[in-house]
Order: C-alpha cells, then sequence, then structure tokens
C-alpha cells in the first residue's frame, strides 16, 4: 500500500521540495519545525538514540516519556507512530541499507500485538541538507520510496529533510535541525539537543563506525536498555587515524566536513580510542558473551542491571 500525505497517494519519485510544494500542509509544517528553538532534553525519562540504532515503545511505558538524537548531518531521524496504540519508533538512518532498516522500523511497531486496533502509521522524517554529495538527497529518495513499498497505509505527516532543512552561509550549506525528540505520552516531535548521550555512548559508537548493522536496544516489555554483544574487527589504522590533526579526521572521517556539530572530531577520537583499546570486544566488554542490560532508577537515570539470565 502507498504512501499518503492528507489522505492522498504521493506520486513518487519526487525531490522532498517537489512533494511539499504539491502539499502545503507538509511545507507548513517543516517551516513550524524549522522555526522553533532548540530544546536542551535532559537524561531523566530520556532514551537517546545512536546511529545506526532504533527503538521503539509505547506510552504504557513507565520509565520512557522521550526518544531523542542528534548529530545528524546527511543522516535522517525517522518517527514512526502508531496513533491507536500510541506505538512509536525513533531512528537514525545513514543510508547505510535503508532496503532493510525500514522493514525493521515496521515490524518494531507491528510488535505491538494490539496493532490492529483503530488508528493509523504515521511517519516523520527529519534532517539532512543540500550537501555537495547529495548524500541527504539520495537517503530521502531511498526512505520515501521504500516506505512506499510497504503493504500498511502510511501517513507521511513530517517532512523537514535535505532542501527543506537547509540553510545557507557564505556559500556554505548547514542543516537547519540537527535533532529532534518525541513525547511517547503526547506524540509532540520538537527539535531538541542532548548532554547524555548515553549509557555506553562510546562502545555504542564504536559499533555504527565498524560498521554494525541497524540494530533495536530496547525492550518495552521489560523497560531494559540492552546492549550487545557486539563483535568488530580491529578498525584498520587506527594508530594512522589517531595522529592525524582535526582538519584531516574531518575531512576523512565525516559525510560532510563544513556541517558538523563543534564536537564531531573530540567524538571521533574518543571512539577511536576506544576501539584501540578493545580492538576485539567479544569476552573483554561483554563477559560470557551476555549483553550489558540497563534499567532507569527510580531519578529516571540509567543504572547497570545484573546481566545474569540474559
Amino acid at each position: 500500500m502507498p504512501l499518503l500525505v492528507d489522505g492522498r497517494r504521493v506520486r513518487l519519485p519526487q525531490s522532498a521540495g517537489d512533494l511539499v510544494r504539491a502539499h502545503p500542509l507538509l511545507e507548513e509544517r517543516a517551516r513550524l519545525l524549522r522555526g522553533q528553538s532548540v530544546q536542551q532534553v535532559g537524561p531523566q525519562g530520556l532514551l537517546y538514540v545512536q546511529q545506526r540504532e532504533l527503538a521503539v515503545t509505547s506510552p504504557k511505558d513507565g520509565s520512557i516519556s522521550i526518544l531523542g538524537s542528534d548529530d545528524a548531518t546527511t543522516c535522517h531521524i525517522v518517527v514512526l507512530r502508531h496513533t491507536g496504540n500510541g506505538a512509536t519508533c525513533l531512528t537514525h538512518c545513514d543510508g547505510t541499507d535503508t532496503k532493510a532498516e525500514v522493514p525493521l522500523i515496521m515490524n518494531s511497531i507491528k510488535s505491538f500485538s494490539d496493532h490492529a486496533q483503530c488508528g493509523r502509521l504515521e511517519v516523520h522524517l527529519v534532517g539532512g541538507f543540500s550537501d555537495e554529495r547529495q548524500l541527504s538527497q539520495k537517503l530521502t529518495h531511498q526512505l520515501l520510496s521504500e516506505f512506499d513499498r510497504q503493504e500498511d497505509d502510511i501517513h507521511l505527516v513530517t517532512l523537514c529533510v535535505t532542501e527543506l532543512n537547509d540553510r545557507e552561509d557564505n556559500e556554505n550549506h548547514f542543516p537547519v535541525i540537527y535533532g529532534i525528540a518525541v513525547n511517547i505520552k503526547t506524540a509532540e516531535i520538537y527539535r531538541a539537543s542532548f548532554q547524555d548521550r548515553g549509557p555506553e555512548e562510546e562502545l555504542r559508537a564504536a559499533r555504527a563506525l565498524t560498521g554494525g548493522p541497524m540494530i533495536s536496544i530496547y525492550d518495552a516489555k521489560t523497560e531494559q536498555l540492552r546492549i550487545g554483544p557486539y563483535s568488530w574487527m580491529p578498525f584498520p589504522h587506527v594508530d594512522f587515524w589517531l595522529q592525524q590533526d582535526d582538519k584531516e579526521i574531518l575531512e576523512n572521517l565525516s559525510t560532510s566536513p563544513l556541517a558538523e556539530p563543534p564536537h564531531f572530531v573530540e567524538h571521533i577520537r574518543s571512539t577511536l580510542m576506544f576501539l584501540k583499546k578493545y580492538p576485539s570486544p567479544t569476552n573483554t566488554l561483554f563477559p560470557g558473551n551476555k549483553a550489558l542490560l540497563y534499567k532507569k532508577n527510580e531519578d529516571g537515570l540509567w543504572e547497570k542491571i545484573s546481566s545474569l539470565g540474559s
């Protein structure tokens, strides 16, 4: 079944710009989202989603009230929500394997058994900009095409991607919005940034940098964040990269060097240091090859729990 906007079938392929021009409501929603000020989201009740991660939960969740992600330059943040049961998935897509990722996103919502009740599936796409290599444009097209290929009707509610999320400064292009959050209880989506990207921020970033595929990190039934066990090959030339200056790292390890947030190089360096320290993580980071489990404590912060029985 098709991708729909305002109840009408979307005609693909179209650029994001053409699509919103054909559907003024989409254009208005994108304008309103761009115009918001960025909210700093604290760690209480937050589940932060990194690149190539997916998290899904519903309003029944006693631990998580907000899903969020940021630092998207050419990446897109996708929110899929079922209006009937409120099941909400947020993921941070980088275009590695969109064909495999969209069915994962769909199935994560369908795993909530009361999916068949009345309501509809709504999708929100945010991120990217008019980058020189047109990676954003390619990812926008992939996501729209793959959602259009799914069996279910999917209503496109927010489209603030690529040229719709672009600003120009001294002839250089930048994203307007780098991050968003979604409130699970109210369904509100808003511009956001996050100080706390844990738990295990470096471990999760290392998995993405070494080419790990999209994975689900949260079990809404047990309200536990589940990390690993992961494995990766030693990162090639890690010592070489650690010796490079900021400019070299930015130019070679970013898809969009000019548009990265200020902490990008520091983040990459710390991830490379982590990979140097743990060239093969299976036994060192995951004793007994068991997952690391985290749960929110009474203060709404992540706390490691014993991984027995995992």
